[in-house]
């Protein structure tokens, strides 16, 4: 797991099941701005994240963490404002400041809060055809609020959240996609919506990884 690398470039550290949403987002966002990256996996079912090489560059021992030159960031949505800040000439965020704002705020939104659907609905059913049980009372409630939002964001039938693609848009696809890809009942403008944004190449190149088995 060790790296070297010359001063100023990428180095992305993912799970090495490909499954993290977090790690997808960021992967996403670099190929959208055309960065040039070494990708390298952490193991955390061997718990390679609590790993002394790795802890001493990942500050929250997670993933993804990105490392730039000397520098290295943990937390997704960190990294992908970073790399907006960074590298500014291709933004994976909308230009203004308040679309800008609820962009942040969806991705904030995702992470924290609807852990029922997180729970119930692993990102093994999205990238391994693992099916879950049927949602239970919370995880319905979460799925109401999750589509409440989603159609409020969505004008209908657009194919953004904001006009044009954001990184917001990728992590919206795959909440809704824990859903869809499990058989569970999706209303179909938001099925719509999650299928176009799984075409986008950028997205594919990370469905397209190939994945050990469970």
């Amino acid at each position: 797991m060790e790296n070297t690398l010359p001063e100023h470039s990428l180095l992305l550290y993912v799970d090495a099941q490909y499954a993290s949403p977090y790690a997808m987002s960021v992967f996403v966002a670099l190929h959208e701005k055309r960065l040039p990256f070494e990708l390298s996996v952490v193991d955390l079912n061997r718990e390679e994240n609590r790993e002394a090489h790795y802890a001493a560059r990942s500050l929250t021992q997670r993933v993804p963490t990105l490392v730039h030159g000397d520098f290295a960031l943990s937390e997704s949505s960190a990294i992908t404002e970073y790399l907006d800040d960074a590298f500014p000439e291709t933004s994976v965020y909308p230009q203004e400041k308040t679309l800008r704002a609820r962009a942040r705020q969806v991705q904030a939104w995702l992470r924290s809060d609807l852990l029922p659907i997180r729970q119930e609905r692993s990102t093994e059913v999205v990238f391994y055809g693992a099916r879950g049980a049927p949602l239970t009372p919370a995880a319905d409630v979460a799925v109401r609020k999750l589509f409440y939002a989603a159609e409020a964001l969505l004008p209908r039938d657009a194919s953004n959240l904001f006009g044009t693609w954001c990184i917001a848009d990728t992590d919206l696809a795959l909440m809704l996609n824990r859903l869809i890809l499990n058989g569970d009942s999706v209303p179909t403008p938001l099925v719509n919506y999650a299928a176009r944004q799984w075409e986008r190449p950028s997205v594919q190149r990370w469905v397209e990884l190939k994945r050990p088995a469970l």
